[in-house]
């Protein structure tokens, strides 16, 4: 897999039926490994490791409907009161993030009414802050570390 834009982390791999995995510590299980999903361990990794936010807080890969379209989502990171801190979208390194990304990460947003959205492909990463009352968001430099 190609180095990524985060710190270095130790990851559990292992190979079985003819792929490598990886294993989440979210879901608690080994995935196969994709460009995608390399992309979304170094994103778990960096908000549990960097940011510090709790592993009880952190989701990764849930289904929600949107316009009664079943979605994914990729990570989400929730308050203490279940409500959505952080929605991350993330993509393969060869995948350039651009308005359509945006409008994706936009829409899931209509409904799960994030504080912060992240959006990265691995090399590159944009966080946003959400303003509800003016219906626009903020670009901001990261993400804010975790607090009580």
């Amino acid at each position: 897999m190609v180095p990524l834009n985060f710190p270095e982390y130790k990851f559990r791999l292992k190979s079985s039926e003819n792929n490598v995995r990886i294993f989440d510590s979210i879901r608690k299980k080994f995935v196969v490994l994709q460009p995608e999903e390399w992309v979304r361990q170094h994103v778990v990794n960096y908000l549990l490791e960097e940011k510090s936010y709790p592993k009880s807080l952190v989701n990764v890969e849930k289904q929600l409907v949107i316009n009664n379209i079943k979605k994914r989502y990729d990570i989400v990171v929730f308050n203490s009161d279940g409500s959505i801190h952080i929605l991350v979208e993330c993509k393969a390194p060869q995948i350039n993030i651009d308005q359509t990304t945006f409008d994706q990460i936009a829409r899931y947003n209509l409904e799960l009414k994030a504080d912060y959205l992240m959006v990265t492909n691995g090399l590159d990463h944009f966080y946003c802050k959400m303003d509800f009352t003016s219906e626009k968001y903020t670009f901001l430099r990261d993400i804010p570390d975790f607090s009580r």
